[in-house]
């Protein structure tokens, strides 16, 4: 009696198809119609991206995509806020009306009979009994007083380099840029702005170079104020405003280390000035210049890094020696060589080398290992 014996195929695979090579490799399948469709319009069949999950066992990672930078927002101002010259008046004028002013109070007091008889001597009025604060004599008073002071209190002295920002219950009115002796309505709001070229030095901020290392810059801001209505009403403190825009510059741009391995300070100036122009340009700042000009490490860093410095001269240096000394040796052997002096053979050879090196070490006051 025989016993044949019949090996069953799994129903998971085919009579033909291989089994897997991974067993736990996990993939997606597509089907075949969808590869080959006679649809004339390719348009109109939405594809969906096929994920492919990892491969659980290989080691390999699932990608990401890295998502696009967005642009840093600008600072925006009020569009409808900017410089405008303001109304006023050449100086003369003022004064003309707290002349009048002035004349029409000693008038009044000449009419009322209250001017002193010296006074009227003086101004070579005519005697005259007078008749007496009343209504009339009081209107006047207050028209004549209000002439003379709105004339002698709205004088100003513009100067160069100097502006006035005007503000009437709290709506802009103009910029006075104009120098000399002027009238400008007393009833507005007057703000004095530095419109000169200013420089200013800053105290030691926190920084770091193309490594990471902590440094302390000192930086000098060339600026001025270009645009007085953004500078005094666009923003709380337009000097404050600068530099927290110089320390957050310096916290994205790497700075030259002391030691100079980075690259030249002119790249991290003209750096930062192109950041700093950039924001302090939408509140009316126009810088020239940010340089640093003293870059030192931080404290915390100072120590680590000047014995790391040493230890990198040290090595230079000893590197430096030991090519002259090899160059003094190897010339020495030549010339004794071929010239004949002496005959060598290996074991020889080699020795002098040795004494050779240790007496250049020695000359050159050189620790030989």
């Amino acid at each position: 009696m025989s016993t044949t014996t019949t090996s069953q195929t799994p129903e998971s695979e085919g009579p033909g198809r291989p089994g897997r090579l991974i067993q736990n490799e996990a993939t997606t399948e597509i089907p075949v119609h969808l590869l080959f469709r006679d649809d004339p319009d390719p348009v109109s069949v939405p594809l969906r991206p096929t994920v492919v999950g990892r491969r659980q066992g290989t080691g390999e990672q699932p990608r990401f995509r890295r998502p696009a930078a967005t642009p840093r927002p600008v600072p925006q101002v009020d569009p409808e806020l900017g410089e405008r010259p303001a109304r006023v008046l050449p100086g003369a004028a003022g004064v003309l009306a707290g002349a009048c002013g002035a004349a029409g109070c000693v008038a009044t007091s000449w009419w009322a009979g209250v001017l002193p008889p010296l006074a009227a001597a003086a101004l070579r009025l005519p005697a005259y009994a007078g008749a007496g604060l009343g209504p009339a004599q009081w209107a006047a008073y207050a028209g004549a007083g209000a002439l003379g002071v709105v004339g002698f209190g709205g004088l100003t002295r513009g100067r160069a380099g100097r502006a006035w920002v005007l503000g009437l219950f709290g709506r802009y009115r103009g910029t006075v840029r104009r120098t000399g002796l002027l009238w400008v309505n007393p009833l507005v709001l007057r703000r004095r702005v530095d419109v000169r070229l200013r420089h200013w030095r800053s105290e030691p901020m926190p920084a770091a170079d193309g490594n990471g290392v902590a440094l302390r810059v000192t930086v000098l801001v060339v600026w001025r104020v270009r645009d007085t209505a953004r500078a005094v009403l666009g923003i709380e403190d337009h000097e404050t405003y600068l530099r927290e825009c110089v320390e957050a510059a310096l916290a994205r741009v790497p700075v030259e280390t002391p030691d100079g391995t980075r690259g030249p300070a002119e790249a991290a100036g003209d750096a930062l000035t192109r950041l700093v122009s950039a924001d302090a340009a939408p509140v009316g700042l126009e810088v020239f210049s940010v340089q640093p000009v003293r870059i030192e490490y931080a404290p915390e860093m100072a120590a680590a890094m000047n014995r790391r410095r040493i230890a990198a001269l040290d090595a230079q240096h000893r590197a430096s020696v030991l090519t002259s000394v090899v160059d003094s040796v190897e010339d020495t052997v030549t010339r004794l060589t071929v010239r004949g002096l002496v005959d060598l053979d290996d074991y020889e050879r080699k020795a002098l080398v040795k004494d050779l090196t240790v007496a250049f070490c020695v000359g050159r006051g050189e620790q030989v290992p």
